[in-house]
């Protein structure tokens, strides 16, 4: 005769599997996708295994690498720098950007999004290696390193090379170490808290 304990475990076990039963391969959660994410997914599953969400829209991935989050979107945005693609695939890091660099990250890429409050920078294109070069030219440009122009032809030669199958180190990780945590800027209140002014 099982014990209480034992049916117990056993129900638990078979919660288990059933929930992980439900959640949906990588196949049936891009059915109905554009081909360019759904590659990218099939192709980030077999890296980093299953995402950490599944939604109609997207599929996220926390702590991959050196990324602090990876998402491939269903829905492209289309860029035409350095030549015509559409973006999908936006990979972040904790990364604290001066106030006066925002305008460079901007002018260097509109792909490379910074994020003040949240402390966060990402790069948003079709392949994990292009989101490398622009995180690490961004990185330059945010410190100053580098100009936007001379980053700009930086990042085009590196896309070619990487379109020729002669990737560069600067396209296959990344080039410096991000702090993680404590990056965000949530700012000031306009005025006091009453609290704050007795």
């Amino acid at each position: 005769m099982k014990t209480p304990f034992v049916i117990f475990g056993s129900l638990l076990i078979a919660s288990a599997v059933s929930l992980a039963d439900d959640k949906p391969t990588i196949d049936q959660a891009v059915a109905g996708w554009p081909q360019g994410p759904r590659d990218a997914a099939r192709e980030l599953a077999k890296k980093y295994g299953a995402p950490d969400e599944v939604t109609p829209s997207m599929l996220v991935w926390n702590d991959t690498g050196p990324w602090k989050r990876t998402v491939v979107h269903r829905k492209e945005v289309q860029h035409d720098w350095p030549e015509p693609h559409t973006d999908f695939v936006e990979q972040f890091i904790d990364y604290k950007v001066p106030v006066d660099k925002f305008d460079d990250l901007a002018a260097f890429d509109g792909s490379v999004i910074a994020e003040r409050t949240k402390g966060e920078l990402s790069a948003r294109c079709a392949k994990e290696a292009m989101n490398f070069l622009a995180i690490n030219l961004a990185h330059d440009v945010a410190r100053g390193a580098t100009k936007v122009e001379d980053a700009r032809k930086r990042y085009e030669q590196a896309a070619a090379a990487f379109m020729a199958n002669k990737p560069q180190p600067i396209t296959q990780k990344l080039m410096f170490q991000p702090v993680v945590g404590q990056t965000g800027d949530p700012d000031r209140p306009a005025k006091p808290s009453k609290a704050a002014s007795r």
